[in-house]
């Protein structure tokens, strides 16, 4: 049994039960190790909790981290490498919500998102918040727009590519089909970036705010 392991049970168990819900002695069961191997490493459940926090903070940051580096620092892009290095995140975002891999996490971090704890600030503070801060800074340079619209096309720009996970169950129904295969999540992909070319020549179009 690897500490990996061992966070990977945690996040999903948390993240069907939520922290009161779950329990130490659940998860290990549900782990094959024994209590005691929790209590020597974690010392307690809330302690446990914020370790999976900080293990799901460095799977995001392990998964985009070559994205970000396209226009690291986002200042010494011009506005064609902005563009690119947009579409290099959201495609790695997109692949990530599309995949069944994603499930459990993205199910610890909903439950932050609706009553965040220390959990979400490590959680942010990581890989999450880089991604963000990073697309507005992008998209600022793109169109010229005011940081503070660039933070607000940043919420509605990844908004559309968390639904892919967030809102996995009316997808499927509104598209008629079993489960998020290869074909449809390309499709939904594609789309999402003609969106986001779409935002970004309108913005650029305009004065500059």
């Amino acid at each position: 049994m690897t500490q990996e392991r061992l966070l990977d049970i945690a996040i999903r168990e948390f993240g069907l039960k939520g922290l009161e819900g779950a329990s130490t002695r659940g998860i290990a069961a549900a782990a094959g190790t024994a209590m005691s191997s929790i209590t020597y490493h974690y010392g307690s459940k809330e302690a446990l909790y914020l370790a999976a926090a900080d293990h799901i903070a460095a799977m995001m940051a392990d998964e985009m981290m070559p994205a970000l580096a396209l226009c690291d620092p986002a200042d010494r892009c011009d506005a064609g490498e902005a563009r690119a290095g947009i579409h290099a995140i959201v495609a790695r975002l997109a692949a990530k919500m599309a995949s069944e891999s994603s499930a459990n996490w993205a199910l610890f971090i909903l439950r932050e998102q609706m009553n965040p704890s220390e959990a979400f600030d490590r959680i942010y503070a990581g890989m999450m918040g880089k991604v963000m801060v990073r697309i507005a800074e992008l998209i600022a340079i793109v169109t010229r727009c005011a940081p503070s619209v660039a933070r607000l096309t940043t919420v509605t720009m990844l908004g559309q590519v968390l639904a892919i996970r967030a809102s996995r169950a009316s997808i499927l129904r509104l598209l008629a089909i079993p489960a998020l295969d290869a074909a449809n999540a390309d499709a939904l992909a594609r789309r999402i970036h003609d969106n986001i070319d779409a935002i970004l020549d309108s913005m650029t179009a305009q004065e500059p705010q």
